[in-house]
């Protein structure tokens, strides 16, 4: 096990020092999309990798016996390593790079708990989620302002923890599409 996080920290200090433009250090915004609202944090580990933290709420949907359709807010935390491998190729074009804009692939830890909902619908059973989804997506700066866009796209697995009855698991999806602002 050692040897494997000797490997890791190795390849990320020759991957992210071999160049030197580089993600921001620390970075702060909100985003929102068709599918709820979220703050964020993006912090630097090394020059094409940085970690996205975000705290939030996703939509969701509901059916229930009468084929009646509700929404409902749920919270979640993710966290997810980027690697920002067009950086260099931005550059060359003469394209900007302020707030991490890029292509990037990510392991997106999604964490959804059963705390609370917000929904007009009473007694929605919500169980907590943990997926775990390899994802490649997108940032832009849109124009020469704070303000950006992201998109993006993954297939992974989630784990449903039910109090009774056991856990069980399944494919997940990430299909984002977000608009948002950097502080």
């Amino acid at each position: 096990m050692k040897r494997i996080i000797i490997v890791i920290v190795l390849f990320f200090n020759l991957v992210g020092n071999a160049q030197d433009n580089s993600v921001e250090k620390n970075i702060f915004g909100i985003q929102t999309g068709l599918f709820g609202a979220w703050i964020t944090n993006e912090t630097r580990l090394a020059n094409k990798f940085s970690l996205r933290s975000e705290i939030g709420m996703d939509l969701g949907l509901v059916v229930d016996y009468g084929d009646d359709v509700t929404s409902l807010f749920i919270p979640t935390i993710r966290m997810e390593p980027r690697w920002h491998y067009n950086l260099d190729k931005r550059v060359e074009k003469g394209r900007s790079i302020k707030n991490n804009s890029s292509n990037f692939l990510a392991l997106n830890f999604i964490y959804s708990p059963d705390w609370f909902y917000i929904s007009k619908m009473d007694n929605i059973n919500v169980i907590s989620t943990l997926s775990i989804i390899p994802k490649w997506a997108i940032k832009r700066n849109i124009g020469n302002s704070n303000f950006n866009y992201e998109a993006g796209f993954g297939i992974g697995y989630a784990i449903y923890f039910e109090e009774y009855g056991g856990d069980r698991s399944g494919a997940a999806v990430d299909l984002h599409a977000r608009i948002g602002y950097t502080f």
